[in-house]
């Protein structure tokens, strides 16, 4: 099992993953299967990381690259969103996520909010938290669970906490719960691994190990993962 990064990393994201398979290659691996660890299919999902794959399988003409769907494909990321939402007492849950510019790409949030009953926000488009906040206010609720739908604590989730205080400082009467983020549970991390073993259930039985980015895994001739 490896790990590397799209954009943080000292090396190339293409450069990093023909480094870890070719110590898999040096241990008789045959196929590396890569696990894109990020929640929306946008830019990086569909476009950055298929071109940092495709230079690498250039300089590994003997190793198979596969790539996995991306982590919020998970039909068990459901199921820990929901265990986050039972500690809070709320009549809306409120998803929110970064958001993408890809036409539809935030289709996929919205219809995992509905499915939780509640409502989407994104950070980078429209609809905003403070437009979400005002709307359903008006509406009448009284109590929102804000549920950021992020891997990790960061500058954005930090960001958001900010722009929490600001909102309850601003709409008294609204009471509003940050929730945090996905964080590095053992249940998360047991998508991951479901992910890169293709065995995905068809149903959302979350259960144990953490990582980062994008991970990797690799197999010996002919199937069963190694790490």
């Amino acid at each position: 099992m490896g790990t590397a990064c799209l954009e943080v990393g000292a090396v190339p994201l293409h450069q990093q993953i023909v480094a870890f398979s070719r110590r898999a290659r040096a241990a008789g691996a045959r196929r590396v299967r890569l696990v894109p660890l990020f929640l929306l299919a946008g830019v990086h999902v569909m476009e950055d990381i298929p071109a940092e794959i495709e230079q690498a399988r250039q300089a590994l003409p003997n190793l198979d690259l596969e790539v996995c769907p991306h982590l919020g494909s998970h039909p068990g990321i459901k199921g820990l969103l929901r265990h986050k939402l039972r500690s809070a007492a709320t009549e809306l849950p409120v998803l929110l996520s970064h958001g993408s510019r890809r036409p539809g790409g935030n289709d996929p949030i919205c219809a995992l909010a509905r499915s939780l009953g509640g409502t989407a926000a994104f950070w980078a488009v429209s609809p905003s938290l403070e437009s979400q906040v005002i709307h359903h206010m008006q509406a009448g609720v009284q109590r929102m669970a804000i549920l950021p739908y992020f891997l990790f604590a960061g500058s954005t989730t930090d960001a958001i906490t900010h722009l929490t205080e600001e909102l309850a400082e601003r709409f008294p009467q609204m009471g509003l719960h940050l929730l945090p983020p996905l964080g590095p549970t053992p249940e998360l991390a047991q998508l991951v691994v479901d992910l890169a073993l293709d065995q995905v259930p068809t149903k959302a039985q979350p259960t144990a190990i953490p990582m980062q980015r994008v991970a990797f895994r690799h197999s010996l001739h002919p199937s069963p993962m190694v790490s």
